[in-house]
């Protein structure tokens, strides 16, 4: 039986291939945050100094260590990513601050990394391995068919088996998956609502399933404005079919390179949906000496230093999912099958507009609470194929 991810196509393999020639992912800046091994993490996230005055149930440590340790595999661009990767292991941090777990953590630099971490931790003492990305999907996939007594979570698959036709159900693999859409498409209208050129743009790292989606919700809610506002703004780098892609997420002068296109064409506010590599649409923009940028993954306001630039961004509640699936875990909860973050349950959002929250006029952000209520009762759809 041949065991892939839904909707992988050619394309996606070719792009997969692309991905394991990239290279080794960008050095840190900071040394503190080098690639940890086993029971270590990195310091750039954690606030955590002796002598900082907090409150006692966000940072005392568990009374007791738990006997559990959960392992962690990340995808090219590693635990300081500011994105996808880096939201997915702050999860695994929570679980060890308040569930005083043991953890671990494995960074990978390239496709060919994938299987020999998921080894790795198959041959230590992990009782649950996660890993991070859809292009892990195969990998973790094997293992977990061919390891049934150990327990898996991965971020951004849903196990389908196209050979068969039809989902595939593991009772020891947890698959954390996210409309993000839904959430994209509020980020597409607020876009098209704040243009002054009538021109935004997108554009992704590499056009697998789980980036492209971010791009249709976009799409679809710039598409949405027009319809209801009788505007015509125009989306530059996705037209629900095909795109503008870097073919990377970690080299960021790719993303600089498309953003100088993007603003050529017209585009004053751009989406990048491809982890570390949208920093290069941060300098193009302050270059460029006006525009602004929609983050993904995480607020990027905090993740990152560019948030004068930053309207808002499409949030994929990563953390929460990672942390709720080893806490159950802990508690002997664990389910394998399929979780679906949504704007119902909260599993994706749109961030505060933080710095442009006074030029967001107040009936964009009465729009913003309207359409999440028609969303979430099915009134609205997120498809740009509809529009």
């Amino acid at each position: 039986m041949r065991i892939t991810t839904r909707r992988m196509l050619a394309l996606v393999l070719a792009g997969m291939l692309a991905l394991a020639a990239c290279g080794d992912a960008p050095d840190d800046e900071d040394d503190d945050a080098a690639a940890p091994t086993d029971d270590e993490a990195p310091a750039d996230d954690e606030e955590t100094t002796d002598d900082e005055e907090t409150t006692d149930d966000a940072t005392e440590p568990p009374a007791e260590t738990v006997d559990f340790r959960g392992c962690l595999v990340t995808d090219a661009g590693g635990v300081d990513d500011r994105s996808f990767n880096e939201t997915a292991y702050n999860g695994l941090v929570q679980a060890e601050e308040e569930l005083g777990i043991e953890t671990a953590v494995l960074e990978s630099s390239a496709e060919t990394d994938y299987e020999p971490n998921v080894q790795a931790f198959l041959d230590q003492d992990c009782d649950l391995i996660i890993t991070v990305g859809f292009l892990l999907g195969d990998v973790t996939a094997a293992a977990a068919e061919a390891n049934p007594d150990q327990n898996f979570a991965i971020v951004d698959v849903d196990f389908f088996d196209f050979d068969a036709g039809e989902d595939i159900t593991f009772d020891n693999a947890r698959e954390l998956t996210f409309q993000t859409d839904e959430a994209a498409f509020l980020a597409g209208y607020v876009a098209a609502a704040m243009t002054e050129s009538g021109t935004v743009g997108t554009y992704g790292g590499i056009n697998i399933p789980t980036v492209s989606i971010f791009m249709d919700g976009y799409l679809a809610g710039v598409n949405y404005y027009n319809q209801e506002n009788g505007t015509d703004v125009a989306v530059e780098g996705w037209d629900g079919n095909d795109g503008l892609f870097t073919g990377t997420f970690d080299e960021v002068a790719e993303g600089r390179n498309v953003t100088d296109s993007l603003l050529q064409a017209g585009a004053d506010i751009i989406m990048p949906v491809a982890g570390p590599v949208g920093e290069g649409t941060a300098t193009a923009i302050q270059d460029f000496g006006s525009g602004s940028m929609i983050w993904v993954d995480t607020d990027g306001y905090e993740s990152t230093q560019y948030g004068e630039l930053i309207l808002t961004s499409v949030e994929k509640k990563m953390d929460v999912a990672v942390f709720d699936t080893v806490q159950a875990a802990v508690e002997d909860q664990f389910e394998g099958g399929l979780y679906i973050g949504t704007l119902e349950n909260e599993g994706v959002a749109i961030s505060p507009f933080h710095d442009f929250e006074d030029e967001v006029p107040d009936e964009v952000k009465s729009a913003i609470d309207e359409l999440i209520a028609g969303i979430i009762a099915g009134e609205i759809s997120v498809d740009p194929a509809d529009y």
